[in-house]
């Protein structure tokens, strides 16, 4: 496990392996580098105004053996131009030094980069978001290559600064905080990278009961088969699994932190473990990245970890509806009709706009927990991605607080989220004649029609809706899956448990 620490003083005098020093291009050096290089004879200055590093953002450039350091080696990295300094360049520098010490076998690193300021990036946020960084950046995607494994990285300890005497207590919160999100974000990426004939819905189910088994004072599940399913007439939610012969899964994890009684939070998660489109059948290039459809699922466990981590004094409750959508000869078909499990019945025009209906069915469940607020994580539709592109993850709610509280923690925690309007003007799109509402409206406004489908079921409820379709994973030559919007769930809770 990585040992994070915090340092003051002087940045030439610290012990560690290798000391992270940044350099603005021009070769500007910012103080905490004019302290490593005075000791260091000028070498880093000389070096820089020769133009051997030109200190673009995310440049690295590792020398060893500088006199006057007690630490035996430096990692250059590039802080771009000192008038741009931000989270985000930040974050990309810390990110990028990460990267490149991981590929050595440096087991301590003492961080000396130019921050920006205190209302940008205070103690607690450079420490917090040092130690989420460092998890991303250090992840191994869980393939199945048959060849020898690279070694781990040897990096095991991380000292951070510099932050003063003041700042020491809100900086080791945040990495106490940031650790624990860490672990999150690999349990998310690990269940979304896997395929999905392996991680099916009996996987996730046995996923969310390693992590109950793991946290037995505080965290209980139960897992619905789908004869208990039909026991909850989730019409809506059977209607997806028909065609395939993996069996679905109703995954209930309760994290009873806070006071008994009190109203939980409930976040319910996309679980298509497989998405084919059924009978209204994808286009076959790219359809082997609907693995990564149960996103919202493995972010819900993902924020169940958090919060077992963390052993937040608040009560969370997970719901998952996970199963398969496959095309066969019991598959559900364009036109045909069922019935919710709220009693609403539903017109499916296309058996590919399946997430709204197995969420339909778990957000009724969610009433009977009397929750203080609900919010469904889903990759949803491809209209958001359209809308959002891969930057900002889609929020709609019936309640504006709730959603500008979303949108509020994503720009706090890096994970930006972008907030989608939710009129009734939405919903009159989703009119059937034949049932209460069909399950899609169109083109135009796809991911909002969607939303509104959602909100359908949430009468009565604070409720508000993630779209992550854009956000929960890269395509192509870095296909992935992202691990958002853990850290956006993550703030939010940690906010909630501080309430």
């Amino acid at each position: 496990m990585m040992k994070f620490e915090v340092w003051n003083g002087d940045a030439s005098r610290l012990r560690a392996d290798c000391l992270v020093a940044g350099v603005f291009e021009g070769g500007e050096l910012p103080d905490e580098t004019r302290q490593i290089d005075k000791a260091a004879g000028g070498r880093i200055a000389a070096l820089a105004r020769r133009g051997d590093f030109a200190a673009r953002s995310g440049d690295t450039l590792l020398l060893t053996d500088l006199p006057g350091l007690r630490a035996s080696r430096v990692l250059l990295v590039g802080q771009g131009k000192r008038a741009d300094l931000g989270r985000k360049p930040w974050r990309r520098a810390v990110h990028a030094a990460v990267v490149a010490l991981a590929k050595t076998r440096i087991a301590s690193a003492a961080f000396a980069l130019a921050r920006p300021v205190a209302s940008e990036l205070d103690d607690y946020w450079l420490a917090r978001a040092t130690a989420e960084i460092t998890a991303a950046a250090l992840y191994r995607v869980n393939d199945l290559k048959s060849g020898r494994k690279p070694r781990a990285a040897a990096l095991a300890r991380l000292l951070v600064g510099p932050v003063a005497a003041s700042g020491t207590a809100a900086a080791k919160r945040g990495f106490g905080h940031g650790a624990a999100v860490g672990v999150g974000l690999g349990t998310l990426r690990d269940l979304a990278n896997l395929p999905s004939n392996v991680c099916t819905p009996s996987y996730l189910a046995g996923a969310a009961r390693k992590l109950a088994q793991r946290h037995p004072k505080t965290l209980r599940v139960r897992v619905l088969d789908e004869r208990a399913i039909r026991r909850e007439r989730m019409g809506c939610f059977l209607a997806v699994t028909r065609g395939s012969d993996e069996p679905p899964r109703f995954i209930v994890l309760e994290h009873r932190g806070g006071k008994a009684g009190s109203a939980p939070v409930v976040l319910v998660g996309k679980g298509i473990t497989f998405d084919t489109g059924g009978i209204s059948l994808k286009d076959p290039p790219a359809m082997d990245e609907m693995k990564f459809d149960m996103s919202g699922a493995a972010t819900v466990i993902a924020a169940l970890t958090v919060v077992s981590e963390l052993a937040l004094p608040l009560n969370v409750v997970g719901l998952v509806p996970t199963c398969e959508n496959m095309p066969g000869g019991r598959a559900t078909k364009p036109g045909d009709i069922v019935t919710s499990a709220s009693g609403q019945t539903v017109e499916i025009l296309n058996t590919d706009a399946e997430g709204r209906l197995i969420l339909s069915d778990a957000l009724h469940y969610a009433r009977r927990f009397k929750p203080a607020a609900v919010i469904d994580i889903a990759t949803l539709t491809g209209a958001c991605v359209v809308a959002l592109g891969a930057h900002h993850s889609g929020v709609m709610a019936n309640d504006d607080a709730l959603a500008q509280e979303l949108v509020d923690c994503g720009r706090r925690a890096d994970d930006r989220a972008w907030q989608l309007p939710l009129t009734e003007d939405y919903a009159e799109q989703l009119k059937s004649n034949f049932a209460d509402m069909a399950n899609v409206a169109g083109r135009d406004g796809g991911a909002i029609t969607a939303g509104a489908f959602l909100g359908k079921f949430t009468k009565g409820l604070k409720w508000a809706h993630m779209d992550i379709a854009g956000t929960a994973y890269l395509s192509g030559a870095q296909k992935g899956s992202t691990g958002r919007p853990i850290s956006l769930l993550s703030e939010f809770l940690i906010r909630r448990a501080a309430h």
